[in-house]
């Protein structure tokens, strides 16, 4: 078992394609959704699934079962198996996680369960994460003598240091108020209103052009890495750039006009 993905009509906005959101479903519950290898590969592959069509503009993250991602199948890290092996899974698990910020769409987390360890920097890859309040957060791997080293790549980018390294030191839990207020995750819903409440984000999405959302993501990960002067060189460049878009001078006309934007959801400049 891995991942299986459906795609479904989410809004048709003025433009002249339709809109479709893409739900990536981890379907193994009986083990607890593991990342194994072949769910990594799974999981990559529905990731990159037709990534640039003009209809995609959203990707969902959800799981089957009671506990959203486990992380790692620890019985393909024991000593049966060799180091070429390991090396295969966490480098396979470091390409899922920097591939989804690499994405030209949105990639929301939807979580209803227990996210742990490299379940946990998969929540803290995605560029939104809604929780269900009973879910949980945490990175034992210290407990059973493997630090979560990786985990830590994307928890360190998305929490306070010292909330991090508590978590990584000690392998507690955050509950999802606490995974909220610490910045782990974006919202917090009673698990009956958890999927309505990712569709609304996902309709809001939706409802932009494809193209500035693209350039606005890729942007904001790239400015991130930099210091504050060069953050503010690159991304002065490009609002200019994206004032060059077709989309770009066409949400201003409408704004303008008192109009709803009608998105071409091309790179396309305006002539």
């Amino acid at each position: 078992c891995g991942s299986e993905c459906a795609d479904y009509s989410i809004l048709n906005p003025l433009g002249v394609f339709p809109a479709f959101c893409r739900n990536i479903i981890l379907n193994n519950p009986r083990k607890r959704n593991a990342l194994s290898l072949s769910m990594l590969r799974s999981l990559r592959e529905d990731l990159l699934h037709d990534a640039k069509s003009k209809e995609l503009r959203v990707i969902v993250i959800s799981a089957e079962g009671p506990v959203f991602c486990s992380g790692h199948d620890l019985k393909e890290l024991s000593s049966e198996d060799d180091v070429k092996h390991h090396s295969q899974v966490f480098e396979m698990c470091a390409e899922v996680m920097t591939l989804i910020q690499k994405l030209p769409v949105p990639v929301i987390a939807q979580v209803n369960g227990l996210a742990t360890a490299a379940g946990c920097q998969l929540v803290a890859s995605c560029d939104i994460a809604v929780a269900s309040e009973k879910s949980q957060f945490a990175t034992p791997g210290v407990n059973i003598g493997l630090f979560c080293s990786t985990p830590a790549v994307a928890l360190g980018r998305s929490l306070p240091r010292k909330v991090a390294l508590e978590m990584l030191f000690t392998g507690e839990p955050l509950s999802a108020h606490e995974a909220l207020m610490h910045g782990l995750v974006s919202k917090v819903v009673p698990e009956d209103k958890l999927e309505e409440e990712t569709m609304k984000i996902s309709q809001k999405i939706c409802a932009s052009s494809k193209s500035v959302l693209a350039l606005g993501k890729a942007t904001f990960y790239r400015q991130m890495t930099q210091d504050l002067d060069t953050a503010y060189k690159i991304t002065t460049q490009v609002m200019v750039d994206n004032l060059t878009l077709r989309d770009g001078q066409e949400g201003i006309e409408a704004f303008i006009q008192k109009r709803k934007p009608v998105w071409s959801h091309s790179r396309d400049e305006k002539k």
